[in-house]
């Protein structure tokens, strides 16, 4: 199977802290006393050392400028409200933040409505405070048609098992909290899927047969798994995310906060399953609460 990457990214032009997520996310740390000029130029030289990397490294890229009006902080995070899916389907999702909703484009749309002609919009259920942030929320295995999610105030079990059924996903859920007895906020700060491996913060999941089922989900489909903890995700090291270049090599993502957390047996392990590339997104990551895997939409056909 061809498994080429092309990714959608959105070039930030007012990247910053937004209220209006921090009390979901405990990731994000707010600015104190940093020039909200300082910020979105240090994230928009973090988003061109990333680009540049993965345009090197052989990834296609179709990246998109962000509007200053309406003002979108998160919009650096487009996975949050679009997915694409093979059979030629595109996935609009709702989003907890009512500054975020802003984000969902209809040029963007548009620009892909020719190769992607069903389009599944969930975005009403925003009006009955249902929320299902992408793939943020939803981990795909596309391989073996699986898909998992932790449930919080951002992902909602029932649609995330009605969009399942929809895209012909087996649906697995589970209950995943940080070291202060928190939601945590997406399922993928938790763990990531390759095709043949998988990073996962075991410790945050509390029910251990919740845990067993993944556990046992994840290695009956012959994923590696790559065990991670509270420390190491608290770095964004299960906010990576596995391309492939144009010549079809497997590639991991992560940033360099989350490279330089990893011990040297996660390295080697993660070496055996592809060339890691990492890139620094403090600036990113600070203050928006989410890294490498975020900032990318994987666009799939």
């Amino acid at each position: 199977m061809n498994k080429t990457s092309h990714i959608l990214l959105i070039r930030p032009v007012l990247f910053g802290y937004n209220t209006q997520t921090a009390a979901s996310n405990s990731f994000q740390i707010s600015e104190g006393n940093t020039n909200a000029a300082e910020i979105q130029n240090n994230a928009l030289l973090e988003f061109n050392q990333l680009t540049e990397k993965l345009k090197k490294n052989g990834v296609q890229l179709s990246i998109f400028e962000d509007t200053v009006q309406p003002h979108t902080p998160d919009s650096i995070f487009p996975n949050n409200w679009i997915s694409f899916h093979e059979n030629n389907t595109l996935v609009l999702y709702p989003m907890l933040a009512e500054n975020r909703r802003a984000e969902r484009r209809t040029d963007i749309v548009k620009h892909f409505q020719n190769t992607y002609s069903t389009i599944i919009d969930l975005s009403d259920f925003e009006k009955q405070s249902v929320y299902l942030e992408g793939t943020g929320s939803i981990i795909f295995d596309y391989d073996n048609q699986l898909a998992y999610a932790s449930i919080s105030p951002r992902t909602d079990k029932k649609l995330f098992e009605l969009i399942c059924a929809q895209l012909n996903f087996q649906a697995f859920t589970f209950k995943a909290i940080d070291s202060h007895k928190n939601d945590i906020y997406h399922t993928n700060v938790l763990m990531c899927i390759g095709n043949t491996f998988a990073v996962l913060c075991a410790d945050c999941i509390l029910d251990e047969n919740e845990k067993k089922q993944l556990v046992q989900k994840l290695e009956n489909s012959n994923h590696e798994i790559i065990y991670i903890s509270y420390e190491q995700m608290n770095s964004f090291a299960g906010n990576m995310y596995q391309l492939f270049n144009d010549k079809n090599e497997s590639l991991i993502l992560m940033s360099e906060q989350a490279f330089l957390s990893l011990n040297s047996e996660q390295v080697n392990k993660l070496k055996k399953h592809g060339e890691l590339i990492h890139s620094p997104l403090y600036t990113i990551e600070k203050y928006g609460g989410g890294s490498a895997r975020c900032m990318i939409a994987d666009i799939r056909n």
